[in-house]
């Protein structure tokens, strides 16, 4: 039977991009109130979404922007919206009076504060913001262990896991506890394997962003698009896993699924393998965050296995040699300390760096390695407050820009 959508209010942190706006898809079937939206400087948008849910706050990073919007929304009947701006305004929407469920859609490193912020409130937290989790999921998961918050994860292999393991015995259980007592062998994420995968290392050298953009399944913003596109995306996600699902990385594998019927996969040690499957939605686990424990009905994504698009479904190994981000993300796992944070400052910058016809493709890569082995770099220290966190990330950028003018002279 199913259950009636909580009417706890939502908070959205990043409403303008694709996560965000598919948000807002699931709030408008289910009349889930808004009480606040963030964004950096996309105010068309922004307005927009205000009008259709008609928020009490809401966030601009952008200062000029943020003025812009003030003045649109004078004189009309949204002029009470209280509109923050610059820096800070997103932990303004993480601290609003709850309860609600913050949805941190945000990419980057610039959600670290706002996802602290929503903890230390006592609000809910679906996360779909895997570079916070790189570089500080020890951090967030002991304050939500002090909040006694679980968060839930909204990408959909990490959704595919949490679902699983709802399905075994003792589902409220700590997640180390629980995964052990539950005989958990290993996790297996999928992954698309993005346009380029079987290209050789000579064909990526010529991949343009237009042509690293355009996913063959999923549609998501430039920079995780570009993360599929080298297979940095599964690195991250699986140090992701790790930090969600307390696992170590010989702990987690991960195969090449073209079709992303398949979401992931938890095998046990009786050789018992827990799959969860659907056609290709980030709504589905985006709902289900919002409505755990429950489960809304959503007829329209039903599965169909004699639809042609699941009559076939094929797997293949990952080619570290073409793509090497997951070995480098498995080995900063086997390392620890700093170096999980390093691989993701530095992937933002060379990312950045490609999408701005800098570098390479394949220079991105490059870069992310160069500031690994950077010598005396400190990426050992585990570091355990927000302002050390801050300036291991800001040091790795610099080692990064620095790369990138190295690489891009080539």
């Amino acid at each position: 039977m199913s259950a009636k959508p909580d009417p706890r209010p939502l908070i959205l942190l990043g409403s303008t991009g694709s996560i965000g706006r598919q948000t807002l898809d699931v709030c408008r079937r289910y009349g889930i109130p808004v009480l606040g939206l963030g964004c950096g400087s996309s105010i068309d948008l922004l307005a927009e979404q205000i009008r259709c849910h008609q928020p009490a706050a809401v966030a601009v990073a952008d200062p000029a922007a943020a003025r812009v919007l003030k003045d649109r929304l004078a004189h009309t009947p949204f002029a009470g919206c209280v509109v923050h701006a610059g820096e800070e305004a997103a932990l303004e929407l993480a601290r609003l009076p709850g309860p609600a469920i913050v949805v941190q859609a945000m990419v980057g490193m610039a959600g670290i504060g706002p996802v602290l912020a929503a903890i230390e409130q006592g609000h809910e937290l679906a996360i779909a913001n895997k570079e916070v989790l790189v570089s500080a999921g020890t951090l967030v998961q002991q304050a939500c262990r002090r909040a006694g918050i679980r968060l839930r994860p909204i990408d959909s292999e990490h959704s595919a896991i949490w679902q699983a393991l709802e399905g075994s015995p003792r589902p409220d259980a700590k997640a180390a506890t629980a995964c052990r007592q539950r005989a958990l062998r290993r996790i297996i994420l999928t992954a698309s394997g993005g346009p380029f995968y079987g290209a050789s290392r000579s064909e990526l050298a010529a991949v343009t962003p237009a042509a690293a953009v355009a996913h063959p399944t999923w549609s998501m913003g430039a920079k995780i698009s570009v993360d599929s596109a080298t297979m940095m995306n599964k690195g991250l996600e699986m140090i992701e896993a790790a930090r969600l699902f307390d696992l170590g990385a010989d702990e987690i594998d991960a195969v090449v699924h073209p079709q992303s019927i398949i979401h992931s996969f938890i095998e046990w040690t009786d050789g018992s393998v827990l799959a969860q499957l659907g056609f290709p939605d980030m709504r589905q686990p985006i709902q289900y965050a919002l409505s755990y424990p429950k489960r809304w009905p959503a007829p329209e994504r039903r599965f169909d296995p004699l639809d042609p698009r699941s009559a076939r479904l094929s797997f293949a190994a990952l080619d570290e040699d073409v793509f090497p981000a997951t070995a480098l993300a498995r080995d900063c796992l086997r390392r620890g300390g700093s170096y999980p944070l390093a691989l993701n400052a530095a992937n933002e910058v060379a990312v950045a760096a490609f999408l701005a016809g800098e570098i390479s493709f394949p220079a991105i890569m490059a870069v992310v390695t160069a500031v690994l082995e950077g010598r005396n770099a400190g990426w050992g220290e585990e570091a355990a407050e927000i302002g050390r966190i801050l300036e291991l990330d800001a040091q790795a950028r610099r080692l990064a820009r620095a790369a990138v003018r190295g690489f891009g002279t080539r």
